[in-house]
């Protein structure tokens, strides 16, 4: 993973190879000015003095996972893996709503109802998918300011429906063409889960099927189309579906209700992309758009593999004909928030909680104690006690100065904020355990 470099006035530079990052930090010419991404930050340079190459942002956003990198020409320099928390923001929603009806069905008091009263702005979308739109333009944002980032290119719609519904609306060419099938077999292993709707079988080379077979008038047409594994495909041959199912009925019954679904699914999947790429427009970048069909087209011609940040190396039209991909671990980024403003917790039951006195637990609202807060990660060397050692994780701040510490192996307890060093602040993100290697540059 390269470093990025900025200039001392905070102007992004060409990042560098680690060994001469730590070669710039050992001879003082350079400090940290961020771990995550790590970061360095020169005394002697100006952007003025210094030519900047051309990087491209590549960006593959998906409903769990969004893939980044950053290629340089065919050099892919800098690659990671954004995890969004929308499932979570669902739950802690569903929790609060829950909450407040049973609230309100104890106050037998008339109560009107708000809800006539709200508006949705235009392009309004759910917290739990704004969530990730904003997620991702945070990390946008950052890597312009670390990287001289010159164009975008992004993922813009999953599946081209269009296309799928109408293959002749851009030419025969486009289907004869070499991304032919990918658009359409990318949708079927969305819709279908990856498995043989027949016998479920799943980890197998999965083949097009016909419902109805053409021999029968069948069409090419999305609806008509399933996936079959190659035993099922051969037996079923240019049977009708009712025939070759009739002794299964319940496997008939639910393919029948799988083949009907509507691309309702597909739509869902583009809802965030659209909205993210208005939002990208608006950075002043050229910003390159590109289907998933034509992603796993050059994903598969490149030879790399199915992970989200090869996804987003292989994104646009832009992707060049051969990559060399000097990344050896892409950065790990989780979404965690900043925590919530509930003066007490809750049970699992949405009870508040309460001491052994009976009395409602009442959370103390200390955030900041002696320059540290949740979610910090420190480096803590303590050196007598049981917690004999250096130990690097995420602090939970007490008011009386005694810290918890939570490593990648365990979490510490009474751990007293003296021995603490500051690694990198609360940005509401985590990060993985690629600190082995950033602390071995920076020390």
């Amino acid at each position: 993973m390269f470093v990025f470099v900025l200039d001392k006035n905070r102007k992004p530079l060409d990042p560098t190879h680690p060994a001469r990052a730590r070669r710039l930090l050992v001879s003082g010419r350079a400090s940290v000015f961020r771990r995550y991404p790590l970061t360095i930050i020169l005394h002697d340079r100006l952007k003025e003095n210094s030519q900047t190459q051309l990087f491209r942002l590549k960006i593959d956003p998906g409903a769990k996972t969004t893939g980044l990198a950053i290629l340089q020409g065919s050099v892919v320099v800098w690659a990671a893996e954004l995890s969004h928390r929308g499932f979570a923001i669902r739950d802690a929603l569903t929790t609060r709503r829950q909450l407040r009806r049973s609230r309100r069905n104890r106050k037998t008091r008339y109560r009107a109802a708000r809800f006539d009263n709200r508006r949705r702005q235009s392009g309004w979308l759910p917290p739990s998918l704004n969530s990730r739109v904003e997620n991702t333009l945070t990390w946008v944002r950052r890597l312009i300011k670390f990287c001289p980032i010159t164009a975008i290119s992004q993922e813009l719609v999953k599946f081209d429906l269009s296309k799928m519904q109408n293959p002749e609306i851009s030419g025969v060419m486009y289907q004869q063409g070499s991304l032919a099938g990918y658009e359409v077999r990318e949708y079927l292993l969305t819709k279908f889960a990856r498995r043989c709707v027949y016998c479920g079988a799943t980890d197998t080379r999965l083949e097009v099927e016909h419902v109805v077979p053409r021999s029968l008038g069948g069409s090419n047409r999305v609806s008509n189309l399933t996936l079959a594994c190659h035993p099922c495909n051969q037996s079923k041959g240019n049977q009708d579906i009712k025939d070759f199912l009739s002794g299964k009925p319940d496997v008939l019954k639910r393919v029948l209700a799988q083949i009907k679904k509507p691309l309702v699914d597909a739509a869902a999947v583009n809802t965030t992309r659209w909205a993210l790429f208005e939002r990208l427009k608006a950075t002043g970048l050229p910003v390159e758009t590109g289907t998933g069909g034509q992603t796993k087209f050059n994903r598969t011609r490149l030879g790399l593999d199915k992970t989200h940040y090869g996804d987003a190396v292989a994104v646009g039209s832009s992707t060049p004909e051969q990559v060399i991909v000097k990344v050896n671990k892409p950065l790990m980024i989780k979404a965690t928030g900043y925590g919530h403003r509930r003066m007490c917790n809750i049970t699992k039951f949405g009870f508040p909680q309460v001491n052994k006195k009976g009395e409602l637990a009442v959370r103390k609202r200390v955030k900041v104690v002696h320059g540290f807060q949740t979610g910090d990660m420190v480096r803590a060397v303590v050196r007598s006690g049981k917690n004999v050692g250096t130990h690097v994780g995420r602090v939970t701040v007490r008011a009386t100065g005694q810290f918890d510490i939570s490593t990648a192996k365990s979490k510490l307890q009474i751990i007293n904020h003296k021995y603490c060093q500051p690694i990198h602040r609360q940005d509401g993100y985590s990060y993985a355990e690629f600190s082995t290697f950033v602390h071995r540059i920076t020390d």
